[in-house]
């Protein structure tokens, strides 16, 4: 609506949560202003609360068994619809990259590029995993014996808080390409990357709670999620503080969760397999050889 003036009235922004393939509220009401590097408003963003993270950990689970039961090459191709999307809202990515992180909007574009072809890279992946970490095995005996790869389950990750995409991006596809859910905290002061990120999510054809986006403190989130009985993994990479990565490595000891330990990492290297690797439990199979 333009005023007196001619000019249009700011329209702000209240961003909320990303839970079982909608868009709910945090049930806490909480919201934070979120700005750019330079202090200016850019949005609200929704304070996730326990309850939420509850939440997401329930849809995830709901969701884990349609997953983890696709073909690989259909996850692959699902991984893959996600960076045409991105591709799509590439100027908008670039966007909330730049001002979240205070970079130009060149540099804005390359993360956004490299962001999209992470994607496109783990979705090549998705039906070779099996191939390189499974395995046929010499036995004494008539049998065929075969170790494949099978999905851990609910990976929870506390995302990179400085690189608010690529980041982001070199944490979740990984976890999600051979089959598990994922429950993510992203970065507190740029969590716009990961609202939209979400948005392209409902937009593609990943299902419902196989992603789920919360926005919010991870010192806060991260607790219930590390403590949480049916959460079979986390990533610790969002967390700065020693002794708070020891407090939550610790909670996650209850269910004897793997853990994912915080590191230096640079979010533009080549990313390796050790993040695929890490989610993943290995089925032996025996099977008597026919006559």
């Amino acid at each position: 609506m333009p005023t007196k003036d001619g000019a249009r009235l700011e329209v702000r922004k209240t961003y909320k949560l990303y839970i079982g393939g909608a868009f709910p509220r945090s049930e806490s009401g909480r919201a934070y202003a979120v700005n750019n590097t330079k202090g200016k408003f850019l949005a609200n963003a929704s304070q996730a609360s326990r309850k939420d993270a509850r939440d997401a950990v329930v849809a995830a689970r709901k969701a884990f068994g349609g997953w983890s039961g696709k073909t690989a090459y259909n996850r692959g191709q699902i991984l893959y619809r996600i960076a045409e999307v991105m591709e799509g809202r590439h100027e908008q990515f670039s966007a909330e990259v730049a001002a979240s992180e205070g970079l130009s909007i060149s540099k804005a574009r390359a993360a956004v590029d490299a962001s999209i072809d992470r994607w496109v890279w783990y979705a090549g992946w998705a039906d070779k995993l099996a191939q390189i970490v499974g395995s046929s095995n010499p036995v004494a005996g008539p049998y065929f014996d075969f170790s494949l790869p099978e999905a851990t389950g609910i990976v929870a990750v506390l995302a990179p808080q400085e690189s608010s995409l690529l980041g982001l991006t070199s944490v979740i596809a990984p976890a999600i390409v051979s089959g598990n859910t994922v429950v993510a905290v992203s970065s507190f002061e740029r969590p716009l990357p990961a609202i939209t990120l979400g948005e392209v999510m409902a937009t593609s054809d990943l299902p419902g709670g196989v992603v789920n986006l919360l926005t919010g403190s991870a010192s806060e989130i991260g607790p219930w999620l590390a403590s949480h009985m049916d959460v079979n993994a986390i990533d610790l990479c969002g967390i700065s503080d020693p002794d708070e990565a020891r407090d939550l490595e610790a909670a996650s000891a209850e269910n004897l969760k793997r853990v994912r330990r915080p590191a230096v990492e640079d979010w533009s290297e080549s990313p390796g397999l050790s993040r695929m690797t890490q989610y993943l439990e290995l089925k032996t199979v025996w099977h008597p050889i026919g006559v």
